[in-house]
C-alpha cells in the first residue's frame, strides 16, 4: 500500500493523504481513493480540467462551503444533507477534490433476500425509487428490513428539498439532480446529496451536463439540438432543478415516473423518448387528458401495483402534495416560471406528515397512509379500514380581534402523537433553523379509558373554550366532537377545532 501526500490548492499549508493500491474506485469521471483513516476521500479527475473548471471547484470549496459553515444549521447541512467538497488538490498534473466519506448508514447492511449482491453497496436513490426493487417476486430486490415504511420517504424528501432550497438561496443550481446523486437510508429517514462538484453558478459557471435522462426538464430536452451559444438553447438552472425535484419526490413516494406513460409519440424509440420527456411531455395522471395513462398490461409485472394509477393514484399523497404535483407537472411542466419553489415543497411535505395515520394491519407493506378526509378511512395499500374513532385537529389563526380563520393545516391524532410549538404558534416555523427548545413536544395524545385525550405538558395558557376553563400543565382534556381549544394567548397563537370521524361506524 502506497500512501500519497497531496497539497491543497486553496491553502498551500494544508496537505492530505490517500492510500494508493493501484485499484481506485472508479466513478464516471473520477478515480476515488480513501484517506488512511477513511474520514475523507481524494477524488482525482481522470482528465485534465481547464481553468474555468478549476475555478468552479475553488469557488465551491473556498467560497460556498464557508457560506454554509458560517450560517445557521451548518451541522445539519454539512453532516446530514450534503457531502460537500471540502478542498481542491493537485496530483501529477491532475486536479482532485477532498470529500468527507459517506456515513455507514448509507451502505446496505444486508444483501437482497436471495443473496449478497448488494451488501456493502451504496444506498443509491435508484434502489428505492424503482418499484421492481421492492417487488417480492423480483430476483434482485432490497431486503424488507432496509426499505423502511412510507412515512420514512416523506422525511427523506424533506431533507432533499431543504438541500435544494439551501443551494438556491446561495445562488447555485444543482443541474443534475437525480436518484443517482442522492444516497438515502429509510431506516434512519436520512438523505444525502452527493457529487456536488458540478454546481451551476449563473453567469459564471454554466452546466457541463444537461442532466440524467429521467430528470431532465422538458425545455432542456426540447432545445438540446441547438448550439450551446444559441440564445434559444435552454441549459440547466434553478428552474430545471424545480422540475427534477418533484420528479424525485414523486418517484420516492409512488415508485413510478410522472411522465413515462402509455402514449406513443413516435415509432422510433429514441425519438419517442425525446418527445415524451421533452416537447410532448404529459403528466401520466393529468386529470383531463388521459392519453398518457400507464397501460398496466404493457408494464412489467415487477412494477405492480405502483404502475396502476387507478389503484394507487397520486392523490393518495394527500391534498397538499396533490396540489404541488399539479403545479409542477401540469401548470409548470412546460412553463418553468410556474414551478413551485423548494420551500413550498418543504411546507407541503411537513403538513402532509401531520395527516399521516398508522395502518393497523401489521403485515401492511407501507405501514402508514395519508388520511383522505373520508368518513370511513382505510389504507390504500392493503385496504385495511381504520378501527375506532379518529380525532382531527383543524388549526385557526386570529385574523382580527375575535375573528378566527382556517390556517389550511390540520393534525391527525393517533396514540402517542405529539403536539409541538409549530402547531401552537404561527411564528414558529418548522425548518432546519428550528430552535432546539421547539423540537421538544408540548403535549401528547393518547387513548385513555375509552376516550381520546390531549395531555398538556408545557402550554401555560391552554384553554378549553367550549367548557370555558383552563387546562393546566400536566392536566388532560378530553377530545369531543366540536370542541374548541385555545393553545396560546399570544397574538400568533392558534385555536383548534376538534372533529371526530369514524364515529357512527364505530358505534354501530
Amino acid at each position: 500500500m502506497n500512501i500519497v501526500t497531496v497539497r491543497s490548492v486553496n491553502d498551500s499549508n494544508k496537505t492530505y493523504q490517500f492510500n494508493d493500491n493501484g485499484e481506485p474506485m472508479r466513478g464516471g469521471i473520477k478515480d476515488v481513493y480513501f484517506s488512511p483513516d477513511k474520514s475523507y476521500v481524494v477524488a482525482l479527475f481522470r482528465d485534465k480540467l481547464d481553468d474555468n473548471q478549476k475555478e468552479r471547484l475553488k469557488r465551491i470549496t473556498n467560497y460556498y462551503r464557508p457560506q454554509i459553515q458560517n450560517k445557521e444549521a451548518a451541522d445539519y447541512f454539512l453532516e446530514e444533507v450534503f457531502r460537500w467538497p471540502a478542498d481542491v488538490v493537485e496530483h501529477r498534473g491532475l486536479t482532485g477534490i477532498i470529500v468527507p466519506t459517506y456515513k455507514g448508514k448509507f451502505f446496505f447492511k444486508q444483501g437482497h433476500e436471495t443473496g449478497d449482491l448488494i451488501k456493502g453497496k451504496e444506498k443509491n436513490g435508484k434502489w428505492f425509487a424503482a418499484a421492481k426493487f421492492r417487488n417480492e417476486q423480483f430476483p434482485l430486490r432490497v431486503a424488507k428490513a432496509e426499505l423502511g415504511n412510507w412515512l420514512s420517504y416523506f422525511q427523506i424528501c424533506v431533507n432533499l428539498v431543504r438541500g435544494v432550497k439551501k443551494m438556491h438561496a446561495m445562488g447555485l443550481a444543482h443541474s443534475d439532480l437525480s436518484y443517482n446523486n442522492v444516497l438515502i437510508d429509510p431506516i434512519e429517514k436520512s438523505a444525502c446529496m452527493i457529487d456536488l462538484d458540478g454546481l451551476v453558478v449563473p453567469g459564471l459557471f454554466p452546466a457541463e451536463v444537461i442532466g440524467t435522462a429521467e430528470f431532465i426538464a422538458p425545455e432542456v430536452l426540447a432545445t438540446k439540438h441547438l448550439d450551446k451559444g444559441d440564445p434559444n438553447r435552454i441549459l440547466p438552472s434553478r428552474l430545471t432543478d424545480l422540475h427534477a425535484l418533484p420528479v424525485l419526490i414523486y418517484m420516492f413516494l409512488l415508485h413510478r415516473h410522472p411522465l413515462k406513460g402509455g402514449k406513443v409519440h413516435n415509432l422510433d424509440t429514441e425519438m419517442d423518448d425525446l418527445l415524451s420527456m421533452g416537447k410532448g411531455a404529459l403528466f401520466i395522471e393529468h386529470p383531463t387528458d388521459h392519453s398518457n395513462r400507464p397501460k398496466v398490461n404493457r408494464f412489467s409485472k415487477w412494477d405492480l401495483p405502483w404502475s396502476d394509477t387507478t389503484k394507487l393514484p397520486y392523490t393518495i399523497t394527500g391534498p397538499y402534495l396533490t396540489e404541488m404535483f399539479n403545479r409542477a407537472f401540469i401548470e409548470g411542466l412546460h412553463h418553468p416560471q410556474e414551478r413551485p419553489p423548494a420551500e413550498s415543497w418543504e411546507q407541503a411535505l411537513l403538513k402532509t406528515v401531520d395527516l399521516m395515520q398508522q395502518c393497523t394491519n401489521p403485515s401492511c407493506s407501507e405501514g402508514w397512509y395519508v388520511f383522505d378526509n373520508s368518513m370511513e378511512p382505510k389504507c390504500p395499500f392493503c385496504g385495511t379500514k381504520h378501527k375506532g374513532t379518529l380525532p382531527i385537529l383543524d388549526f385557526y389563526y386570529e385574523f382580527s380581534p375575535g375573528v378566527w380563520k382556517p390556517d389550511n393545516s390540520r393534525l391527525m391524532v393517533y396514540n402517542n402523537q405529539y403536539l409541538f410549538n409549530w402547531h401552537v404558534d404561527r411564528n414558529v416555523v418548522r425548518n432546519e433553523r428550528l430552535d432546539p427548545k421547539d423540537r421538544v413536544p408540548v403535549g401528547y395524545f393518547t387513548f385513555y379509558e375509552g376516550q381520546w385525550v390531549l395531555v398538556n405538558q408545557k402550554l401555560e395558557h391552554m384553554k378549553d373554550l367550549t367548557e370555558n376553563k383552563n387546562v393546566p400543565i400536566n392536566e388532560m382534556v378530553v377530545l369531543t366532537q366540536g370542541k374548541k381549544l385555545l393553545l396560546s394567548t399570544e397574538e400568533s397563537g392558534r385555536l383548534v377545532l376538534i372533529t371526530i370521524t369514524n364515529e357512527e361506524k364505530t358505534n354501530n
